[in-house]
């Protein structure tokens, strides 16, 4: 059985303006009320580097960053990033520039096996790394608690984060 289009107003799915700058750049679009930011980002705007794994918040696979701190974007709203600040994992480095020194260590202690939970422990060790250089290793751990990987059994990116740590820090 089809179902048939409603021509009623009261029938349509209520849609807003977002507006946002997402890796640097002013972008917009209208959609339904209820689309997530996760949707928003790959659907909408193409950039399908961040994953939805749960879909529930519990993975942390889709963390972006909202004006600087980590957020599961399939919990949030695009209508909540409305005139915020959203980075992605395509925006830790221009398309051109070499990688960020978060991916090399991820690369080079074999953090990134599957690439699944990759994007988002890479935005979750940028935000810690940004806004606590100094910080411990009990603090770098229940940072990064939030992101799942079934793969590397976390000590590589432990590992990775740690070096990235010393190496901008020194």
């Amino acid at each position: 059985m089809h179902k048939k289009n409603c021509d009623n107003p009261s029938c349509k799915t209520p849609t807003m303006k977002v507006e946002c700058m997402v890796n640097g750049e002013q972008v917009a679009g209208e959609v339904p009320l209820n689309t997530t930011l996760l949707t928003f980002l790959r659907d909408h705007l193409g950039l399908t580097g961040t994953k939805g794994a749960c879909l529930e918040g519990e993975c942390g696979s889709c963390t972006v960053l909202v004006d600087g701190t980590p957020v599961n974007s399939c919990l949030m709203l695009a209508a909540q990033a409305n005139g915020r600040h959203v980075s992605t994992i395509e925006g830790v480095t221009g398309e051109d520039e070499p990688l960020n020194v978060i991916q090399e260590k991820f690369l080079e202690t074999g953090a990134a096996q599957c690439g699944y939970c990759t994007p988002g422990l890479i935005m979750s060790a940028k935000a810690l790394l940004e806004n606590n250089p100094n910080m411990t290793r009990e603090e770098m751990l229940t940072a990064l608690e939030g992101n799942i990987c079934r793969c590397t059994g976390y000590a590589a990116i432990v590992e990775a984060v740690e070096k990235a740590r010393q190496e901008l820090c020194s």
